[in-house]
């Protein structure tokens, strides 16, 4: 059996690169590899990474599912809520706290892709 220890990094799709590149950075996540210009780019979050990759503007993608991204306390949750609105994210809703035991929202990346932000609460 395999010992599980976490995701390392995630790669999303993009048509544009430098509106994706822009969003992820106003989210505070710094890039570590490519950049606006390039076709595969690589930033950090917590311990592991969001990579971008360039795709031609003929490829379409559908629901594939949704990231959830923790942060370190409920507060950082309210923080980035922020940072999303200001950056143009659709964000469904305002964070909440679950019943499940995490403080959360949902929102779409510019490509379409859903991401939850979360912190475990208690």
């Amino acid at each position: 059996m395999t010992s599980w220890r976490g995701i390392s990094a995630l790669t999303l799709a993009t048509h544009d690169m430098a509106r994706a590149v822009a969003f992820y950075e106003a989210l505070g996540m710094p890039r570590v590899f490519g950049g606006p210009d390039a076709r595969f780019t690589s930033l950090r979050c917590g311990t592991g990474f969001v990579n971008l990759q360039l795709q031609p503007s003929d490829v379409r993608w559908t629901f594939w599912g949704r990231a959830v991204l923790h942060v370190a306390t409920p507060a950082e949750v309210d923080r980035l809520h922020a940072l999303a609105l200001a950056a143009g994210a659709l964000v469904e809703h305002e964070p909440r706290h679950a019943a499940w035991g995490e403080r959360y929202f949902h929102l779409r990346d510019p490509d379409g892709h859903e991401l939850s932000v979360a912190c475990p609460l208690g």
